[in-house]
């Protein structure tokens, strides 16, 4: 296993970010280009013989983590990236998107810095497609089925490849002009450049996927009428409805969700735009929700030059090392501090917005909070520590509820869902409906990228049985699978 003394010689390097002054004045991925080939090889010889590795859990989609990580060590990035591809359609994504649970669950990480697992990963798959590895696997025989994919974000791609690869023939449908879901249009370019989603789409129309673009289902075509054209259908629409903030002030102009507000960069961007609809340029930001999506919006209005950036959360400031309630291999809700953060802005934790003030042509200017505290087990405004900021932009980052249910998709197919408002699915991903399976956060809920790969894939396998009675396709996960993630 790579270096048995590496984790003793090396220490944890990652890559190199380039200078926030000059990062922010454009929107190329934040990584210093090449920064990460002259060191990765030790830093793959950290992994240890651990007997056990425990990163395997940590991941959904079970990657072989210590194998191709003796690769990279030794500089075999055709094995590597063989090795990388039995369990991931996509390392270029997840190495990029991904908060890497499987750093979580390193061993080494019991009492040392992880093993930079997402790095070392993300240098393998970008020397297969420099080294031209990456290549169209088209299959050797159809089998006659036809598949429609509704959704083309992570979970989607991912059952599509996986299905077309079987021979089946697949169509994706996705309701935005361009392939990628919230890939495309929810990922600041600065996160992960749109190039990587390009090539993968034409590697998957090589392969025999169609892609059908402008579609909405259960708008545009009726979803039972897709299921009598398809044999099978996967439903990978995402979770895409926005948790709204019902406060006075909340219909003010200049307050958006944060999936109205990032897409407009990215078409900016793809060239659609000169400039975004909605713009940061010289007001005072702020951002409700501390998570990823938030970070995301910080970062963006960094670039379009707001004034002044402030990101606010409900909850108390995490740790900076694990409590005793996530004990490792768990995932631990620490401090983090994203490349967003380090280009500026003020985050502030504890609070919550009471109203938002506008001015007399109906614009937002201020936004009222209080600091909360929790009591009882429940969050409670301090009292006295009511304040106003300036916000002549307002972002609502505050997660996802569930899926669209006013297209008239799930009503169309005749969906069930469960008590959180997702599609209902057996241990096949298969719904109530024959023939119509759900992957991702549809079904799922709002998580992670690889979790919607995970799903994708395991979702294929399903479709992939019910079309020929038997699958020789991986099924990584389980609906019910929670993985050693909080």
């Amino acid at each position: 296993m790579a270096d048995p003394k590496g984790f003793l010689n090396h220490g944890r390097e990652v890559a190199t970010t380039r200078p926030v002054g000059e990062r922010v004045q454009d929107w190329n991925e934040v990584y210093v280009p090449g920064s990460l080939l002259p060191i990765i090889s030790k830093q793959a010889s950290r992994c240890m013989d651990c007997g056990i590795p425990f990163c395997h859990n940590g991941c959904p989609l079970g990657n072989l983590i210590p194998e191709w990580n003796d690769f990279a060590y030794r500089e075999d990035w055709s094995a590597a990236q063989e090795r990388l591809h039995a369990t991931n359609n996509f390392p270029e994504f997840t190495g990029r998107l991904c908060p890497a649970p499987c750093e979580s669950a390193c061993v080494l990480g019991i009492n040392q810095p992880a093993v930079t697992i997402k790095n070392v990963e993300v240098s393998i798959i970008d020397q297969a497609w420099d080294r031209g590895d990456v290549a169209p696997q088209i299959p050797e025989r159809l089998s006659g089925k036809t598949v429609a994919v509704i959704g083309s974000g992570p979970a989607g791609l991912a059952a599509a490849q996986q299905l077309t690869r079987a021979g089946h023939t697949v169509a994706v449908y996705e309701r935005a002009d361009r392939i990628g879901g919230l890939l495309r249009y929810g990922i600041p370019e600065f996160k992960m450049e749109k190039r990587h989603i390009n090539r993968r789409i034409e590697q998957m129309r090589a392969e025999g996927t169609k892609f059908r673009t402008g579609v909405e289902v259960g708008r545009d075509t009726d979803a039972a009428k897709l299921r009598k054209r398809y044999d099978a259908v996967v439903v990978a629409a995402g979770a895409t409805i926005s948790r709204d903030l019902p406060v006075p002030g909340r219909d003010l102009n200049g307050i958006h969700f944060a999936m109205e507000y990032l897409p407009l960069s990215n078409k900016v961007q793809e060239g659609d735009f000169v400039a975004p609809p909605i713009t940061a340029e010289g007001k005072h930001v702020v951002v409700i929700g501390g998570g990823d999506t938030g970070a995301d919006c910080v970062g963006t209005a960094h670039r379009q030059g707001a004034a002044s950036v402030t990101q606010l959360e409900i909850m108390p400031r995490p740790g900076d090392e694990r409590n005793a309630g996530q004990p490792w291999p768990t995932f631990p809700m620490l401090y983090k501090v994203t490349s967003a953060h380090e280009e500026g802005g003020e985050r502030v934790y504890s609070v919550s917005t009471t109203h938002f003030e506008g001015d007399e042509d109906g614009n937002v200017q201020w936004l009222h909070l209080t600091e909360v505290e929790f009591i009882d087990g429940k969050l409670t405004p301090k009292p006295g520590t009511e304040r106003k900021i300036p916000a002549q932009l307002v972002t609502l980052a505050m997660g996802f509820t569930g899926t669209d249910q006013e297209n008239g998709l799930v009503a169309q197919f005749g969906l069930d869902l469960d008590a959180r408002g997702n599609i209902e699915r057996d241990a096949d991903f298969q719904t109530n409906v024959p023939g119509v399976f759900v992957a991702g956060d549809a079904g799922r809920g709002q998580s992670l990228i690889v979790w919607a790969i995970a799903e994708g894939r395991s979702a294929a396998r399903g479709v992939d049985r019910f079309l020929t009675g038997v699958s020789e396709l991986p099924a990584p996960i389980k609906p019910t699978d929670r993985a050693l993630m909080v």
